[in-house]
């Protein structure tokens, strides 16, 4: 995936704001006390997040509003797909990791597919504050931003829902699995 950060046409943008609007409103649990007209207001303030918004959107990430920074008045957008979301699963953790593997290579990694797509992947407390909007994951994982002394042995971190509870496993960061993704954010 390239890192163009191309404007959208203004059909897509239309599209796009369309959607998060319509998703806002079937979601309210998820940003109580959040008006969506400010929040179309910081969209359409910003191009280049509204790209990285459409690119968390066209690889199955269903963005949604989970939140707002009184301090920086920006809102935080959180994938919040049922599941991993399609478009970013069978990835490896890192660039350093998708470069070790010297056969049967995924496509890309999780930071870097995040880096193209202007976004962070979600630490494990964001994953746990996600869990308190809903039952995610009940079937994948998603590998989440793993602590510099655990990727400095050669491992990474993902996590899923299962029994009602967060768990939270350690995998060489080299792997991929068919049913591991990540799950990003992004503040507006």
């Amino acid at each position: 995936m390239e890192n163009k950060k191309e404007d959208l046409l203004p059909e897509q943008r239309k599209e796009l704001i369309k959607t998060l609007k319509s998703r806002f409103e079937k979601n309210m649990n998820r940003h109580k006390g959040v008006e969506w007209s400010k929040v179309e207001e910081k969209l359409e303030a910003n191009m280049e997040k509204l790209w990285s918004l459409n690119e968390m959107e066209v690889t199955g990430g269903e963005p949604d509003v989970i939140g707002h920074d009184e301090k920086t008045g920006e809102y935080i957008f959180y994938d919040c797909s049922a599941e991993s979301p399609k478009g970013r699963r069978s990835v490896c953790y890192d660039p350093e990791a998708l470069e070790s593997r010297k056969e049967h290579k995924p496509k890309n990694s999780a930071i870097g597919m995040a880096t193209d797509m202007g976004i962070e992947i979600l630490t494990e407390e964001q994953y746990r504050e996600l869990q308190k909007l809903g039952n995610f994951d009940l079937k994948t994982s998603n590998w989440v931003k793993t602590p510099s002394e655990i990727r400095k042995q050669g491992g990474a971190i993902f996590t899923d829902f299962r029994y009602d509870n967060v768990f939270v496993y350690h995998n060489g960061a080299e792997s991929y699995y068919g049913s591991r993704g990540f799950r990003g954010s992004l503040r507006v």
